[in-house]
């Protein structure tokens, strides 16, 4: 496919300043969309902005996904990225992440035949994936994120499950499953007095904690050997969990 060619024929679209192969196009007030040119031609590298377009923002993007892409997608092939980005403007943003097809099934109406070579890129924070999602997974982390919101704050990767005994609450999934931040502070407050009440969570490298209430919080190391209980208190314990998803 002449991905230029299609690119070019697409309503009100411009060249890109700042980047080679590289073109803008904003179908409706608010809503921006840029891509370039893979390094080979073969694909169309795109990103997508809504009321926080900036264009700085997404030429660094697009020439680091150009430069990047095969360490960005290296057998992730659904969801990936690459570290080393340094953001312009003073943004937070550490690296730039990527999406694949079968995730993101862009042009899938109105030019099909487009979906399979555009590949979606943003600019991330490095504590939002964890290197091994599944294809559901990253359909699911792809819905999460909000990548289209360039002044977004990081949503940390995270897994839970749950069981509160107090407001008998629990997961409705057999192990843990991907949720946001606010929902694990929510639950781990919420089980104080719900005597044999815990929760499990799971960072992005994999490491899991179970916090259970059994008249005060204990939180132990979970899967390992040495991963004795211990007492926690309540403070402590939000602060401890929010800083292990984001290390």
């Amino acid at each position: 496919m002449d991905i230029r060619a299609v690119v070019s024929g697409f309503r009100d679209v411009e060249s890109l300043p700042g980047l080679a192969d590289a073109w803008h196009w904003s179908p409706a007030p608010g809503i921006d969309f840029a891509g370039a040119l893979s390094a080979d031609g073969r694909r169309l590298l795109q990103l997508s902005a809504r009321n926080s377009y900036d264009r700085e923002l997404a030429v660094a993007t697009l020439a680091f996904a150009r430069e990047h892409e095969e360490d960005i997608f290296a057998g992730r092939p659904h969801l990936g990225s690459a570290g080393g980005f340094v953001a312009p403007g003073g943004r937070r943003f550490d690296v730039v992440a990527g999406v694949g097809p079968q995730v993101h099934g862009f042009y899938r109406v109105e030019n099909p035949d487009l979906t399979p070579h555009v590949r979606l890129t943003f600019p991330a924070h490095s504590c939002e994936f964890s290197g091994d999602e599944t294809l559901e997974e990253a359909v699911s982390r792809y819905r999460m994120l909000k990548m289209n919101n360039f002044d977004r704050e990081p949503l940390p990767f995270l897994k839970m499950r749950y069981t509160n005994t107090r407001t008998r609450g629990r997961s409705g999934n057999p192990g843990r499953g991907l949720t946001e931040p606010k929902r694990l502070l929510e639950e781990l407050r919420l089980m104080e007095g719900g005597e044999g009440s815990f929760v499990e969570f799971e960072n992005r490298h994999g490491k899991v904690w179970r916090v259970e209430w059994h008249g005060a919080w204990f939180i132990a190391e979970w899967d390992t050997p040495d991963g004795r209980p211990r007492e926690i208190e309540g403070e402590d314990l939000l602060l401890f969990a929010q800083s292990r998803l984001t290390e």
